[in-house]
């Protein structure tokens, strides 16, 4: 049976928050995490209802973080990762990217960006490795557009010569971070 591993939002709340307690050495109080995961979210695309509606007290029902409720609320609990948690953060972060063109394709490249160095080094190289293969099907996409295009006037033209170098700077330094 095919299976999409592309990530749905809830599911880049969920590799967000995960990360956020993977970078930390500490453990993290829940409103602390809720705000980092909610800081994060929304500067990269912006606010949404969509991104904000799966609470992360689900983490701690799903087995993927742990709590220390010593000072008493869960609010006050501070928040750490578990093992299923952390193995839970590997799949996400190996989740598909379809292009690097839309809002939420944005969310993962970055949300892939933030956290890369905490992969293995395998999984790392796997991951910029498909994220080149998505930039390429990108660029070859707009440049097959531009040459369609390349004779007609207005403003079309530049815009996809803008694309262009854009898309060939994104896929340069993707190969940087293989070097």
């Amino acid at each position: 049976m095919y299976s999409d591993r592309t990530l749905l939002p809830k599911e880049c709340l969920r590799l967000c928050a995960l990360g956020t307690l993977a970078l930390s050495d500490k453990p993290i109080s829940y409103a602390d995490l809720a705000n980092s995961v909610r800081h994060f979210m929304s500067h990269i695309m912006g606010p949404s209802l969509d991104m904000m509606g799966s609470s992360l007290q689900l983490l701690k029902l799903e087995g993927l973080v742990k709590e220390d409720t010593a000072n008493g609320s869960f609010s006050d609990a501070q928040l750490s990762l578990t093992t299923a948690g952390h193995e839970k953060f590997v799949e996400l972060m190996q989740g598909n990217l379809r292009d690097t063109s839309g809002e939420l394709s944005r969310l993962i490249m970055a949300l892939k960006m933030r956290f890369l160095h905490l992969l293995d080094d395998d999984v790392r190289a796997e991951q910029i490795e498909i994220l080149q293969d998505v930039c390429e099907l990108d660029l070859d996409r707009v440049l097959a557009l531009r040459e369609e295009h390349s004779n007609e006037a207005g403003n079309f033209t530049g815009w996809l010569e803008m694309e262009v170098k854009r898309l060939e700077q994104k896929r340069d330094w993707l190969k940087s971070l293989l070097a």
